[in-house]
C-alpha cells in the first residue's frame, strides 16, 4: 500500500473507467471530491454504487460529459441526477449485487472505499459497510482506500489486508450519523402492531427509520430474539443490552448479530467497534434466501411507498421516479416466507404526508412492484394487520380496506366493487 494525497490516489483514474464507491456512511468523501476536481480532464467516467450518504458531486449537471451514474439503490444525493439522465438506477436485488462483480457483468477498474487503520497483522476493516463493497475490492483492478481512524474496526467478511489496497489516503473525517427522529403516534401504533406479530425466539430483519425504531421499542418484553438483517441501526442496542435480543435460538451463527451495513449515531460506531457479537459479513451471504430461511421464525419487517388492492407493493418508485430501490426486501420477503414460523411483513402509514392513500386500487402508471402479490403475507398500517397470504383477490381488498385510512375506505370499496362486482 502506497500512502498518497487524495488528489494523487484519483491520478490514476482514466476515462471511460469503471469506479466504485463505497456503500452508505461508509462513502469515502475526499475521494469522491478529488474525482470530481479531474472532470475537466476525464470523460465518461462510469461510477457504480448503492445509497451513498453525503455529497455525490460527480452527479453536478456541468459534469455531465465527464461522469455518469450507475446506483444499485437511488439516494437522495442522486435523485435530481435521475430525472435529468445524468443517473441511472440498475434494479438488482441486494443479494446479487455482488454476483454483478464476481461474474464479470460489471467490471472494475478501482474500487474507492474507506477503512479503519491497519491493525498489528496489517488488517483493514471496511467497519459499517461490507455489503457488495468485499466483492467490488477482490475484483477491481485497483484499490484506493481512505484509511480513517473514525471508521469502527468490525468482525466478519470486512477484513482486507493492506497489501490488498494500492493507495492510502489518510484521514480524520467523521463519520455522517442518522439520528433517530421523533416517533409519531401513527408509527408508534404500527410498532405495536408488527411487535403483536412477532413470536419469543424470532429471528429479526428489518431497516433504518422510524417503524424500525417504532418495533424495536414495543419489543421490551420478548424474549430470546435474534438479529439476521441486511442493516441495522441505534434502535437495536438497547433490546442486546436487555438481554431481549441474544441470539440464542438462531440456527445461523447462534449467539451472533448478523448484519451487512449500518448506519446510526456515534454510539452505534462506537459499539460495533471491535465488538466480536456483531458480525458483518457479504450480503450475497446474509441476503441469500437459503440462509435467511434456516433460522427460525424469521420476521421480516420492509415498508412500502403504495400497494394496489390484490397485494402487489410498490417500494422503489413513485410512478415513474425512480425514489430507491429493490434492495433487499424481496430476499427477506421470501426467506421469512420459506422459514419455519416466518412472518413477512410489510409496514406503512395508511396515508402519505399529503393524505392521500398509500392502499390504492391500481398502482401508479410506472411503477415498480418489489414483492409480488404472491409474496406478500402481513400488511400493517396505524389501523391493524391485514393477513393476505392465501386469499383470493376478492377477501384481499377486504382486508386492505380495513386497515385503510377511514377517509379513502369508501373510495377503495367502490374501485373494488367495480373489479370484483360482489363486493
Amino acid at each position: 500500500m502506497k500512502i498518497v494525497s487524495a488528489d494523487e490516489a484519483v491520478s490514476y483514474i482514466q476515462s471511460r473507467e469503471h469506479i466504485f464507491v463505497h456503500t452508505a456512511a461508509a462513502a469515502p468523501q475526499q475521494l469522491v471530491h478529488a474525482l470530481a476536481k479531474r472532470h475537466h480532464e476525464l470523460r465518461k467516467v462510469q461510477i457504480f454504487h448503492l445509497h451513498t450518504e453525503g455529497e455525490a458531486p460527480y452527479t453536478r449537471p456541468e459534469y455531465e460529459k465527464s461522469f455518469s451514474t450507475h446506483v444499485f439503490f437511488t439516494a437522495k444525493n442522486v435523485r435530481s441526477a435521475m430525472k435529468t439522465g445524468q443517473a441511472d438506477y440498475i434494479p438488482v436485488f441486494l443479494s446479487e449485487v455482488p454476483h454483478l462483480f464476481n461474474r464479470g457483468i460489471i467490471h472494475l477498474n478501482a474500487a474507492m472505499v474507506q477503512v479503519s487503520p491497519p491493525d498489528k497483522h496489517g488488517f483493514c476493516s471496511l467497519g459499517i459497510s461490507v455489503d457488495g463493497t468485499r466483492a467490488a475490492i477482490i475484483n477491481a483492478d485497483t484499490v484506493i482506500a481512505q484509511i480513517n481512524p473514525n471508521m469502527p474496526r468490525t468482525h466478519g467478511d470486512g477484513l482486507i489486508h493492506q497489501s490488498e489496497i494500492d493507495y492510502g489516503v489518510e484521514v480524520d473525517d467523521e463519520i455522517p450519523e442518522h439520528h433517530p427522529a421523533e416517533l409519531t403516534d401513527v408509527e408508534l401504533k404500527i410498532g405495536r402492531h408488527c411487535a403483536s406479530l412477532v413470536e419469543n425466539g424470532a429471528t429479526l430483519q428489518m431497516g433504518i427509520g422510524s417503524i424500525p425504531d417504532a418495533v424495536l421499542s414495543s419489543l421490551e418484553n420478548h424474549k430470546n430474539l435474534g438479529i439476521h438483517t441486511e442493516m441495522f441501526s441505534d434502535g437495536l442496542i438497547p433490546l442486546i443490552q436487555s438481554g431481549v435480543v441474544n441470539n440464542a435460538k438462531k440456527k445461523v451463527h447462534p449467539g451472533k448479530v448478523v448484519g451487512s451495513f449500518a448506519m446510526g449515531t456515534r454510539r452505534l460506531y462506537d459499539y460495533m467497534d471491535d465488538n466480536p457479537l456483531i458480525q458483518m459479513l457479504d450480503c450475497a451471504y446474509v441476503n441469500d434466501t437459503a440462509v435467511i430461511r434456516r433460522n427460525p421464525k424469521v420476521t421480516a419487517i420492509n415498508s412500502a411507498i403504495e400497494i394496489d388492492l390484490t397485494g402487489q407493493v410498490c417500494a422503489d418508485s413513485i410512478g415513474t421516479y425512480q425514489y430507491s430501490g429493490v434492495g433487499g426486501q424481496m430476499d427477506f420477503i421470501r426467506g421469512a416466507s420459506l422459514s419455519e414460523g416466518g412472518k413477512p411483513i410489510i409496514a406503512m402509514p395508511s396515508t402519505t404526508g399529503k393524505g392521500q392513500s398509500k392502499i390504492v386500487p391500481f398502482l401508479k402508471q410506472g411503477a415498480g412492484v418489489v414483492t409480488t402479490r404472491a409474496h406478500v403475507h402481513y400488511i400493517v398500517t396505524e389501523y391493524g394487520v391485514a393477513n393476505l397470504y392465501g386469499q383470493s383477490l376478492h377477501r384481499r381488498a377486504r382486508a386492505l380496506i380495513e386497515i385503510a385510512h377511514p377517509n379513502h375506505r369508501e373510495e377503495l370499496e367502490q374501485a373494488a366493487h367495480e373489479r370484483y362486482r360482489e363486493m
